[in-house]
């Protein structure tokens, strides 16, 4: 019997059984994980393709040979099952499916529509609030910039609330011309509110019209002989000016659309989303999909699209560079989401070809740097092992190092580099718990590298997967010690370096340990300037663990240690205090002063610090 036919077998076994129906199958492994998702108009017909077909690529080959369970839904049409199908694979991560590794949701631009002095904010996650909300950017950078010009154009308040109510004199951003200063009454509210419609309209795309009005506005106060306010609008004219000259020739006029380019080479594919809205380019993003290399760029792309629009909004128009075999079924599925029309369009010629052809470009150009990265990491994993005589293969690192000052808000810190680079999502910090270990170095390593590997032993599959090297930030009694725990867990075979700077602790003079034997690199060798780089990134992530940690720790008042003294009374206290310690020496009366604190909780504060 051939490997592929144990699936193929648990495969026939189901048939009989399974309804004439669109839905989604799940091939689940010994252990229960699933290994691949798949949907299907009519289940049967699809999953008799797997038993009847002799000669199926490696990976489904590969995929059949370790499935031992097969799991069926129904669902009530063929873009159901899609929708599901997306859901399941972003959910699971099965193996053997097409995978979108990079998910984060994008940020968006609100502008409140309920406050007398409305601001503008960058936005992520639900949109719960009454207001107006413009995106997504490809980028906080992208968000970014376009708040700072409406700052300077429309000089819109970006301050928080309490912030705003709480001032008595307007910060540097009114000096700069950048806010018109509403938090002090230097701008009436029928002016804040008109800048305010006016930068919805310039979002909105309506620039032209924004730069007519202002036109008109600063010719008005000319005519009123009012020369300082006519020269505000000068100004804003100018800056309207300068962004329009600087934003990017959007050739399709695209009011609403992604454009989305894929590109294919070694195996590997890079994705490119082009972001458009109100006429105007809202930044980019690069994505990696993880997939088999014998995958075409069609089925890529078509999985790619399901996914990435599974949890988002979809605009009206995407544009793609290659042609995909169930477009109609995509496009009535996201209409049927966002009960609006959508349309997919595979751009050939005219301006629509040339914004794409920028897309793939980009798409290009990224995965070739990708792929020169991964080159270059695999070079260098490769002059470890030889440097250090490692009889096992590197592809995963883990690097190790410990922040405290004086033993107070002690943390341990864990990065992790593969051949792609640094993977934040394995990134760990260790709040450390032992009593005495805070200011003891070998201590906190100790309790750091138990809690990891102990979770790796007894969560087997699901924690974080054992590293093919370890990293530490530390001399020979670091070494001793996390050689120590490794042998505790029978992990014996691990190999483990221990990077010492030398006496003056200067960079390029460190001495490795490793298996009992010290080692030196020359000053230019480009591993010793690898080691440095991983040292130094676990280094400046366990720094702003601690700072997190203090930060947090500091901004605890005294006050929290009240019972019954909520955030609105405590802010009401530290508004008119000014901090707790002033609390601290108020007299009765006064803290009964404070609006919201009535005389029962006031004698509570005094008691409090007085008793």
């Amino acid at each position: 019997m051939r490997s592929s036919d144990i699936g193929k077998e648990v495969i026939k076994k189901e048939l009989p059984l399974i309804p004439k129906s669109p839905g989604v199958y799940k091939m689940l492994n010994q252990k229960g994980d699933i290994l691949y998702v798949g949907k299907a108009k009519n289940l049967p017909n699809r999953l008799k393709s797997y038993v009847s077909e002799k000669n199926h690529i490696i990976r489904t080959e590969r995929m059949l040979s370790q499935t031992a369970k097969l799991e069926i839904t129904i669902t009530a049409n063929e873009s159901e099952a899609l929708l599901l199908e997306a859901n399941l694979i972003k959910k699971n991560k099965p193996k053997f499916n097409i995978l979108l590794k990079d998910d984060k949701s994008f940020p968006f631009i609100f502008i409140s529509n309920k406050d007398k002095w409305p601001q503008v904010t960058k936005h992520r996650g639900k949109k719960d609030k009454d207001g107006f909300y413009f995106g997504p950017f490809a980028s906080a950078g992208s968000a970014n910039w376009t708040i700072k010009m409406l700052q300077k154009v429309f000089q819109i308040r970006v301050c928080d609330d309490s912030t705003f109510k709480n001032r008595e004199r307007p910060c540097i951003l009114y000096q700069i011309k950048r806010c018109s200063g509403p938090c002090v009454g230097y701008i009436e509210k029928d002016e804040y509110k008109k800048s305010v419609d006016d930068a919805i309209h310039f979002v909105s795309g309506k620039s032209r019209e924004i730069q007519k009005s202002l036109s008109k506005q600063m010719e008005a106060a000319s005519e009123n002989l009012d020369f300082e306010k006519a020269s505000i609008f000068r100004d804003r004219i100018k800056s309207l000016n300068i962004i329009q000259s600087s934003q990017r020739v959007n050739e399709a006029n695209l009011i609403e659309a992604d454009v989305i380019a894929a590109y294919k080479e070694s195996g590997k594919t890079c994705i490119q989303v082009f972001f458009y809205r109100a006429k105007q380019n809202w930044g980019n993003q690069s994505y990696f999909p993880r997939h088999d290399p014998e995958q075409n760029i069609s089925e890529i792309m078509s999985s790619f699209l399901m996914q990435f629009y599974e949890n988002k909004n979809v605009p009206k128009l995407i544009i793609i560079n290659v042609d995909i075999e169930d477009k109609k079924l995509i496009e009535d599925t996201l209409t049927k989401k966002e009960n609006a029309n959508i349309s997919i369009s595979v751009a050939k010629k005219g301006s629509k070809a040339k914004i794409i052809a920028i897309a793939e470009k980009n798409a290009k150009e990224a995965l070739n740097r990708k792929l020169y990265e991964a080159n270059n990491n695999k070079n260098l994993f490769e002059g470890i092992s030889k440097k250090f005589d490692l009889k096992n293969n590197i592809n995963l690192v883990e690097i190790y190092d410990n922040s405290h000052i004086q033993g107070t808000n002690s943390v341990g810190a864990m990065v992790t580099f593969g051949e792609e680079g640094f993977i934040k999502k394995r990134y760990r910090k260790f709040d450390i718990k032992t009593k005495g270990a805070e200011q003891d170095d070998f201590a906190m390593l100790k309790e750091v590298l138990t809690r990891r590997f102990k979770r790796a032993m007894l969560e087997s599959g699901n924690y974080l997967t054992l590293p093919d090297l370890i990293l530490i930030d530390g001399g020979k009694g670091q070494y001793s010690v996390a050689k120590e725990v490794l042998n505790e867990f029978g992990l014996h075979d691990l190999p483990m370096i221990a990077i010492a700077k030398g006496k003056d602790r200067n960079s390029g003079n460190e001495t490795f340990f490793y298996n009992g034997k010290s080692y030196k690199f020359e000053r230019n060798d480009p591993t010793l300037f690898f080691l440095q780089r991983l040292r130094d990134e676990a280094h400046r992530f366990a720094i702003n663990s601690h700072r997190s940690k203090r930060s947090k720790n500091l901004t605890k008042s005294l006050l929290d240690q009240i019972s019954g003294i909520g955030a609105i009374r405590k802010r009401a206290l530290l508004n008119h205090f000014g901090s707790a310690r002033a609390v601290e020496s108020a007299s009765l009366d006064e803290i009964k002063s404070v609006e919201g604190v009535e005389e029962k909780v006031a004698n509570k504060i005094y008691n409090f610090f007085h008793e």
